[in-house]
Parts: structure tokens; sequence; C-alpha cells
């Protein structure tokens, strides 16, 4: 992959030490571009909305006591650009992405890391190429005053790029520190402040991704899965300065992200987008199930 403004900006703001540390970090990720209308040359890679094509034997989603999950985004994953990747996708199949959106519930029910009772409002499911699929129809949802819709489908391109972790991501601080070490969340050292706010006036399209590292829209997505993680695993006695939290938070990578998209009437709380992480010894297993999930907004 050719180099990217990310590594310019490092290498002219950065001592050159510093500089090449951080560079080491960037990851490259399949950027999935909304295009409504695909040209000729244009490789779809999968869609937002329209309904799902599943196996028999393969229920739609359903959060048990609340309902059927929206069906978000597929991708085909022997049509994305795995081999510049650096997670181990399946080489074939589709990975479809369904979300307890609030559409029948006036958005009452929300999924949290935090709560392990919400975590069966988000779900991936991997159907391996070869195996028989039929597009299904919406379910029913017995209430009739709820309108259950469809997202509209829009297909999906992808490019890849270079992506960066946040800013409060523990392999950024500790890269910017000479000493290594993550440092405490008050800011950056001296040296690389001017870096760090250069950084935000990068201007980024509607983040939709797999693989890479996620875009935020408010702190680092990987230290919320990876604090409901470890209070599921110790009783909820993991605090937001327990100093197991930046570990954890490194053995988490982004699956996929789907941002607030116009063109699928997708719009997620106030502007944001949906996360679906996961470790990456239960990806290279295909552990879907295993996978974790946070919305953050505006």
């Amino acid at each position: 992959m050719n180099e990217s403004p990310l590594h310019h900006l490092a290498r002219t703001l950065l001592p050159a030490d510093l500089a090449e540390r951080w560079i080491s970090l960037l990851r490259p990720a399949a950027r999935l571009v909304a295009t409504p209308e695909p040209g000729p040359e244009d490789v779809v890679v999968g869609r937002l909305g329209g309904l799902p094509a599943l196996p028999e034997d393969v229920e739609w989603p359903v959060w048990e006591g609340h309902g059927p999950l929206s069906f978000i985004a597929s991708v085909d994953c022997a049509a994305l650009p795995t081999g510049t990747l650096d997670i181990a996708l399946p080489a074939d199949g589709t990975l479809s992405l369904f979300y307890f959106d609030g559409q029948i519930d006036d958005g009452d029910a929300l999924v949290w890391p935090d709560d392990p009772e919400t975590w069966a409002g988000a779900r991936v499911v991997h159907v391996p190429a070869g195996v028989a699929v039929t597009e299904r129809a919406l379910p029913v949802v017995d209430d009739e005053d709820v309108e259950f819709e469809a997202y509209p489908e829009v297909p999906l391109t992808a490019r890849v790029e270079w992506t960066a972790p946040d800013c409060w991501h523990p392999d950024f601080r500790a890269a910017l520190r000479r000493d290594g070490v993550v440092g405490d969340h008050n800011g950056h050292p001296e040296e690389a402040k001017a870096f760090v706010e250069a950084l935000w006036d990068l201007e980024r399209d509607a983040d939709h991704l797999v693989g890479g590292h996620a875009n935020p829209v408010q702190n680092p997505v990987e230290y919320e899965i990876a604090h409901g993680f470890l209070n599921k695993q110790h009783g909820g006695d993991v605090g937001w300065d327990d100093p197991r939290l930046a570990d954890e938070a490194r053995r988490w990578t982004l699956l996929a992200q789907i941002d607030t998209d116009d063109n699928a009437d997708m719009m997620w709380g106030d502007c944001g987008a949906l996360y679906w992480l996961i470790r990456p010894e239960d990806l290279a297993v295909g552990r879907f199930d295993q996978a974790m999930f946070t919305m953050q907004c505006c």
C-alpha cells in the first residue's frame, strides 16, 4: 500500500523516532463506500439494508423478550480485499450484521457492553460459501401499532485505506511517550500536541469499515468493550481506572463499523456509529458469537 496523509503528518509534526513508532500502529482497513448506482468497473462487496439471505436452519436473530433485530449490512468475504488486511477474515462466505435498532420499542431498550443482559441485541452471522440460502421476509411483529421495516438496500464498494488508533487508545498514548508507558488520561507529551491536534483536522468520510482501527465518535470503543467484558468476568468490580483495562482493550480488534448513512436512511442516535469488535483468536476460528458490540453518538 502507498503511504497516506497520516504518514506525512506524523513525519512532519513529530520527532523522527516518535513518528516511526506511531506509524507502526497504522493498520489497513476496507472502507465500505455506499454506492447507490455502481458503475461497470465497480466491484460490489456487500450492501447496507435490504433483506438478509440465510440458510433454512438459521433463524432471523431475535433478542428474547424484545423482538427481532434489524438487518444492517452484509459483506461478501471473497469480494473483500482481504489479502491486504491484517485480520483473519474468512476466505469466503457472507458476514451479516444485525442490531436491535429501537424500531419496535421506540428506542427504550439499548444494547451496551456494560450490560450482558443486552448483548443479544447485536449479532454477527457468517454463512460459508456453498451453503444454500434464501432471502428472508421481515419477521411479523405482534404489536399492530409497530412498523418494523427494512432499511433501503444500498450496494457497497470497497477501497483499502490506512487507519490510525484513536488518540486515547493505550497504544497511541504509549507510542508518543519516550518511555513507552501509557501514562494518564490528562494529555499527551508537549512535543506531540501539535500532531494530535492536526489529526483532528483531517477530514474523514462516513466510516463503514471492515478491519483496521475503529473511528470512535467519543472515546476508544476498545475501552468500552474491555470494560464490559472484564466486568462480566469479575462480577462488576472493574472500574474505569483499573490498570487491567488498557491491557484488555489491546486484545480487541474492529471487525466492522457501520456509520450513520443518509443513503440507507440509517441514523444511529445523533449521527453515531455501530461497532462490532472481536478478539483475533476468536476471529481466526470463526467464533463470531464471541463478537461484542457498542454504539456511540454525539
